[in-house]
């Protein structure tokens, strides 16, 4: 029984992968019908995940963390926008509450961050005067520079080097994370194929 309890998550894995596998590269009906099956799965893993969520914020609320009780608020009023808009009572008003809310905190903690990767990067150059501290506070204060209003000698200054950090040296640093996320996630799937990696049987 033990043998069945480590075998069989193991076959069945192996099997639906190659399954998988196969459709999408030969048979493009049975390739759709898994992924609409995954798409079902993780759309069920989604509802439950949030139905968990609120469970344990249900709980902290109880116990008097105003923190949760936001939060169980919040996720209720988006629940009732979305089911209005379903329903035709309302129009865009899952979207508007992403625009009124949603995006002005994005914006203050781009902000923040910007801020915080100044400060740190100060203080790395405190501590180690390299080349690449300089490098990284340089850059930081270009970017920063570049979205500020300046006299327009500067500002088209700054807006070029803006341009060539952000067009060349990010894209290309962007690129080459790509590939290397795409590589791990294909000798994963090869690692899982094959019966090595096991993340279902822990």
């Amino acid at each position: 029984m033990k043998e069945y309890r480590h075998t069989l998550p193991v076959a069945l894995a192996v099997a639906f992968g190659l399954l998988a596998l196969v459709g999408l590269l030969f048979a493009p009906t049975i390739g759709d019908a898994l992924v609409s099956w995954a798409t079902f799965l993780a759309a069920v893993a989604l509802v439950l995940g949030i139905v968990n969520l609120l469970s344990v914020h249900a709980r902290r609320a109880s116990a008097g963390n105003p923190n949760s009780v936001v939060l169980i608020i919040s996720a209720l009023a988006v629940f009732i926008l979305a089911l209005t808009d379903y329903l035709g009572l309302t129009e865009e008003g899952v979207a508007a509450s992403f625009t009124l809310v949603q995006a002005p905190l994005e914006a203050a903690v781009a902000i923040l961050l910007a801020f915080f990767l100044l400060f740190a990067g100060y203080r790395l150059l405190r501590r180690q005067r390299s080349g690449w501290s300089v490098l990284f506070i340089v850059s930081a204060v270009v970017v920063m520079l570049s979205q500020t209003h300046l006299p327009p000698l500067f500002d088209k200054l700054f807006g070029w080097l803006d341009g060539i950090i952000s067009d060349v040296i990010v894209v290309a640093g962007m690129r080459g994370i790509l590939i290397g996320v795409a590589l791990g996630a294909v000798a994963v799937t090869l690692r899982i194929l094959t019966g090595s990696e096991r993340p279902y049987d822990k």
